[in-house]
């Protein structure tokens, strides 16, 4: 199966704008615990629970917390075969945008007749976390970033190396020589409540250092498309361009947060819904580049969804709690387990999931070796099921995982599920369902049928389809010879080999 996948220089996202500053002027571009690890000793100043808010404003608390916070620019040359000029790609939507290291805009009659390559700058923030100089701050802030500098509150400049990243949940560590740096006390985000104070700080625009305040608007916000792995902090306090990699902290002058994303109708500007990743993920990513110089992560091997009010009432389900296995991997722990389609997970050692977000972020920071007991709800009845997990594949060995073996009646056809959009765009109601047809080979078996690209697989043998894995999988059980049911320009014909 082809994946498409729409790609460019400035990432277009479900969910939010990405708050790094490109240097073209002001124009929007693109937020003690000992540490013991191999070779590295990290000390971080904890919380005292003993301590009790600041009743006196928030001055004293910012004045103590300021030092900590650092601005962070980085510079990269971008091939002129790699820039992308392009507009943002049809049919995405200008709801949410992500922009990143805009770069100086060149002489557009001389770029046109004599491409170049060009350097490109950027502004962000980070939070200094141990007197030793490690630095925590976002991957995008230095994603592909060949230098990068810190400036501290004292105005010195320092050459800083990037130790290691992890993308999937937007989080980099930095590292600049040194010693008795001011270091920020670390929080809990799991004490984190609905109506805590928040303060945001960071260096919005280039301007310098600046603190806003809020309140924390919600918790544990997911599906939002900005990251792999979401857990957000939501706040209110405003947060702007540069502020990525900034500080979120609480009226104690704690961290809890890093700012990474804001909600904006196109204004580039703050519209009062911030996103902040929780410092508990953050400083467990964070050890795990310290300790393996990389983030492994557990792995179940199911496709997992959220269960709606539909699907509660057509599986006849008394609540909707739990989360719907959608689909097993062929090859991974939860099938060796017996997991399978159409399972309800209700908890996961003894712990109730109340969705599928929870559900991932809880696996994905398990010990890849580590065995879960699972609390199933199969066709209305409980069930047990143990799974020894293993190591989350990296992302070309997931997708020829989840390829699975190659069905002959399928090769050299290429399909996507059918969206609204999509189904729009062929002049069907966007009610229709099934599996759309991108591309053919005329090779193919399936093309001797009249199959055409454009046409929309409803059924395979008499059995409905709406999606990519049911058509893999009743093609399979189909055989040699599948009965094909297509919608093509709103009629439908059944089509055979």
């Amino acid at each position: 199966m082809n994946l498409q996948r729409f790609r460019g220089k400035s990432r277009i996202l479900a969910g939010a704008m990405i708050l790094s500053l490109g240097l073209a002027g002001w124009g929007v571009a693109r937020a003690s615990q000992q540490f013991f690890t191999p070779g590295v000793h990290i000390s971080m100043k904890m919380a005292d629970p003993a301590e009790g808010p600041s009743r006196t404003g928030f001055a004293p608390v910012v004045k103590g917390v300021l030092p900590d916070v650092v601005n962070i620019s980085t510079s990269k040359v971008v091939k002129a075969s790699e820039q992308d000029h392009s507009e943002m790609p049809d049919g995405m939507p200008p709801f949410f945008q992500q922009f990143f290291g805009q770069q100086f805009g060149p002489n557009s009659q001389n770029h046109m007749q004599h491409p170049r390559d060009q350097r490109e700058d950027s502004l962000g923030s980070g939070v200094m976390v141990s007197p030793d100089g490690y630095i925590l701050t976002n991957n995008h802030v230095i994603d592909g970033a060949t230098d990068v500098r810190v400036t501290l509150a004292d105005k010195r400049q320092l050459k800083a190396k990037i130790v290691g990243a992890d993308p999937k949940t937007d989080i980099a560590v930095l590292k600049v020589e040194g010693s008795d740096f001011p270091a920020i006390t670390i929080g809990d985000s799991s004490k984190v409540q609905v109506g805590d104070y928040a303060l945001a700080i960071g260096d919005p625009f280039g301007v310098g250092q600046t603190v806003t305040m809020g309140i924390i608007s919600a918790m544990n916000r997911g599906n939002l498309g900005i990251e792999d792995y979401e857990d957000f902090i939501q706040t209110d306090a405003p947060i702007n361009p540069g502020n990525s990699g900034g500080a979120l902290i609480n009226d104690r002058g704690e961290l809890v947060g890093i700012n990474t994303a804001i909600l904006s109708h196109g204004s580039g500007g703050n519209e009062g819904i911030g996103f902040a990743i929780p410092i508990n993920m953050a400083r467990s990513v964070m050890s795990q580049i310290l300790d393996h110089g990389k983030v492994t992560r557990a792995y179940l091997g199911i496709m997992v969804q959220d269960i709606t009010p539909g699907i509660s009432k057509a599986m006849n389900l008394k609540e909707m709690k739990g989360v719907l296995v959608g689909d097993v991997s062929p090859t991974g722990p939860a099938q060796k387990s017996g997991v399978q389609r159409g399972d309800v997970i209700l908890e996961l050692n003894g712990k109730p999931m109340e969705d599928s977000r929870e559900l991932r972020n809880t696996i994905s920071m398990m010990d890849p070796t580590a065995t879960v007991k699972l609390k199933l709800l199969r066709n209305g009845s409980p069930t047990d099921v143990s799974v020894k997990l293993g190591e989350m594949p990296t992302d070309k060995e997931l997708a020829k995982t989840e390829e699975g073996p190659s069905d002959k009646s399928l090769d050299g056809v290429t399909v996507e599920n059918l969206d609204a959009q999509t189904a729009k765009q062929l002049g069907l109601p966007a009610s229709t369902s099934g599996v759309v047809v991108t591309d053919i080979n005329p090779s193919s078996p399936l093309a001797a049928s009249g199959l055409r690209a454009g046409d929309v697989i409803q059924e395979v043998n008499h059995q409905p389809v709406k999606n990519v894995a049911q058509l893999e999988e009743a093609v399979r059980k189909a055989g040699a010879n599948p009965l094909l049911l297509v919608n093509r320009k709103g009629s439908t014909l059944f089509l055979a080999e």
